[in-house]
């Protein structure tokens, strides 16, 4: 059974950066692709980035140009850079892990931005 740990999350002002990671457990991290997704209050899930196993990037709209993800497989993990973070960026963070149809979840990491 794949656990996927988030880290990174907190407080920080608007304007300011912060790096998300996500741990993997298991052997089929480099074979996965993996996405960062989030959630506000009262709003549904939403992705945030997404990475294929080939390496190729997705974002959505509101964060294309401030944030990167960005994965090391052998460390089983995978990043999140957030830069110039706006106070509508705030919510819970979730990593998710997807092998073949088997999706994976991580528990969320809270970042808010406010001043």
């Amino acid at each position: 059974q794949v656990q996927l740990q988030e880290s990174g999350g907190g407080l920080v002002q608007p304007g300011g950066s912060l790096r998300l990671s996500c741990v993997a457990s298991g052997s089929i991290f480099s074979l996965s692709a993996m996405g960062w997704y989030r959630q506000a209050p009262g709003k549904q899930r939403e992705l945030v980035a997404g990475i294929s196993v080939g390496g190729r990037l997705n974002y959505a709209e509101p964060v294309k140009g401030r944030f990167t993800i960005s994965r090391h497989n052998a460390r089983n993990t995978v990043y999140l850079q957030m830069n110039s973070l706006k106070p509508e960026d705030t919510a819970v963070y979730y990593c998710k892990q997807d092998f073949m149809d088997r999706s994976y979840w991580g528990q969320g990491t809270q970042v808010t931005v406010s001043s």
